[in-house]
C-alpha cells in the first residue's frame, strides 16, 4: 500500500462507515434520492389502483341509473350500522398508520411496532364484521346473479351459528392457535425477539373474532327490527308475495293499469336478474376491497417484523410511508363504498 493510500484510508473509512446506510441501494446517491424514487413508484401504483376501482364504480353508476328500484329494494338487506362501524374502524386504522410513519421517522421502534399492531388489529376486526355480513346474506340466499335464491321463510339455522361463518373462521382460528403456541414457545425459551413478533400476530388473529362478536351484536342487537335477519326475511316475503300476486294477475288476464305496473316492478326485483344484479356488484366491490385489506395486512406484517429488528430511522423510513399511502387509499375507497351501498334512499 502506498503512502497516499495509507493517508487516505482513515478519511475514506470515516466517511464511508459513518454515512453508509445498509438499506440504501447502490444505484442511489443518497437516502433522499432513494426515498423520492420510491415515493414516485408508489404513487404510480396507486393511480393504477384508482383506475381499477373506477371501472367498478362506473358499472355501479350505470346499473343503478338503469335499475333504481332494484338498488332501493336490495339495499334494505344491508345493515348500515355494520357499515358505519367498519368505517370508524378503518378511519382509526389510518390514524395508527400515520402515527406509525412518524414513529419510524423518530427511530421509535417500539412505538412503530405498537402502531402496526393496532393497524393490523383494526383490519382483522373489519374482516370479522364482513364475515358476519357475508354469512348472514348467504344463509338468506342473497347471492350474485343467477345464484340469487331469496328465502321467504325463517329457518332454524338462522338462529344459530352460520355454517358459512364457521368456514370463514377456519383460517383465523388456525392462525390464532399457531401464533399463540409460537408465542408461548418463544417466551418459555426466553427468545424475546421471536416473542415480539408472535405476540402481535396472535393479537391480530384474535381481533378477527372480536370483529365477529361486534358483528353479531350489531346484526341482532338494537338495530334488529330495522335491518336484522327478521326484517330481511320480511322484505323478501313481501317481494315474494308481490311476485306471486303479479303472476296470478297475469294468469287471469286482467289489466289493472298503474297497479299492475307496480306489481311488475316488484316482481322484477325478486327475480335473479333484479336483486341478483345488485348483489353481484356488491360482492364484487366489497370482495375486491377485502382482498386489498388482506394484501395490506401481509405487507404490514412484513413491516412489523422489520420494526422489531429496528430497521427504520430518520434516514430510512420509506417502506413504512409507502405502505401508509396504500392503506390510506384502501380506507378512502371504503368511505365511498359505504354510502353508495349502505345508504341508498
Amino acid at each position: 500500500m502506498s503512502a497516499t493510500e495509507v493517508l487516505d484510508a482513515p478519511h475514506h473509512a470515516e466517511h464511508g462507515e459513518h454515512h453508509h446506510n445498509p438499506f440504501q441501494a447502490h444505484h442511489f446517491d443518497d437516502p433522499e434520492q432513494q426515498y423520492d424514487a420510491g415515493k414516485l413508484g408508489i404513487w404510480l401504483f396507486l393511480v393504477t389502483e384508482v383506475l381499477f376501482f373506477s371501472g367498478m364504480f362506473c358499472a355501479y353508476a350505470m346499473y343503478r341509473s338503469l335499475h333504481p328500484e332494484v338498488w332501493e329494494f336490495s339495499s334494505r338487506f344491508l345493515n348500515p350500522t355494520l357499515g358505519a362501524f367498519n368505517t370508524g374502524v378503518l378511519l382509526f386504522s389510518s390514524l395508527t398508520m400515520a402515527w406509525g410513519v412518524r414513529c419510524a421517522q423518530l427511530r421509535q421502534a417500539k412505538g412503530l411496532a405498537i402502531c402496526l399492531t393496532l393497524t393490523l388489529g383494526c383490519a382483522s376486526i373489519f374482516l370479522g364484521v364482513k364475515a358476519i355480513e357475508y354469512s348472514h346474506k348467504w344463509d338468506l340466499g342473497l347471492l350474485p346473479a343467477s345464484m340469487y335464491t331469496i328465502q321467504s321463510t325463517v329457518t332454524e339455522h338462522h338462529e344459530g351459528i352460520s355454517k358459512w361463518l364457521v368456514i370463514f373462521s377456519i383460517i383465523p382460528a388456525l392462525c390464532l392457535a399457531g401464533f399463540v403456541g409460537w408465542w408461548v414457545w418463544a417466551w418459555s425459551n426466553n427468545k424475546k425477539a421471536i416473542a415480539d413478533i408472535a405476540g402481535p400476530f396472535a393479537i391480530t388473529a384474535a381481533c378477527y373474532f372480536l370483529g365477529v362478536l361486534f358483528g353479531m351484536f350489531f346484526e341482532s342487537g338494537g338495530d334488529k327490527e330495522a335491518h336484522g335477519p327478521m326484517a330481511a326475511v320480511a322484505h323478501a316475503t313481501v317481494a315474494h308475495d308481490s311476485h306471486e300476486a303479479h303472476d296470478e294477475h297475469a294468469t287471469v288476464g286482467g289489466s289493472a293499469g298503474g297497479h299492475g305496473t307496480a306489481n311488475a316492478a316488484d316482481a322484477s326485483v325478486d327475480k335473479p336478474g333484479g336483486a341478483g344484479l345488485f348483489f353481484s356488484i356488491y360482492y364484487c366491490m366489497t370482495g375486491v376491497h377485502a382482498l386489498h385489506i388482506i394484501g395490506g395486512m401481509v405487507v404490514l406484517a412484513w413491516l412489523l417484523v422489520r420494526a422489531t429488528k429496528n430497521h427504520f430511522n430518520e434516514e430510512y423510513f420509506g417502506p413504512v410511508d409507502y405502505v401508509g399511502l396504500y392503506w390510506h387509499l384502501v380506507d378512502l375507497i371504503w368511505i365511498y363504498l359505504f354510502p353508495l351501498l349502505y345508504l341508498i334512499t
